[in-house]
């Protein structure tokens, strides 16, 4: 089970590091046509989203890879399930169902980590 946490832990991270530094730094005109969410929202806070993906990113690696706070792999995880929840509710809000499937499959990868990493496979 720890190595299929890792293997999450590392396709989680790719997602949302991706996603985290193409919402950070791409114009909002850029954004809006694979991301028609965007409209809804300031750039300062697209620009927040970014951060808080990219960092949950960050967190679910390097924390439990340098040995230096591992408690914050499941933190980083449990936020990054609290963030799909928010967008979830965005994308319900905007009628969008394929978008609201794939971030139902990242909460649910992200919430399994975070009870893997809490629970009986800790850090």
């Amino acid at each position: 089970m720890n190595v299929s946490l890792w293997v999450l832990q590392a396709v989680l991270a790719a997602v949302f590091g991706l996603t985290g530094i193409m919402h950070a730094t791409r114009p909002k005109e850029k954004l809006s046509p694979m991301a028609p969410w965007v409209e809804d929202f300031a750039l300062t806070r697209i620009r927040l989203i970014g951060a808080a993906e990219l960092l949950g990113a960050l967190g679910l690696i390097l924390p439990a890879v340098t040995g230096i706070a591992p408690i914050l792999t499941p933190l980083a995880a449990t936020g990054l399930a609290i963030t799909m929840l928010g967008a979830v509710a965005t994308h319900a809000r905007r009628k969008e169902p394929a978008a609201i499937a794939v971030n139902v499959v990242l909460l649910t990868l992200a919430a399994v980590i975070a009870w893997g990493r809490f629970g009986p496979h800790a850090l």
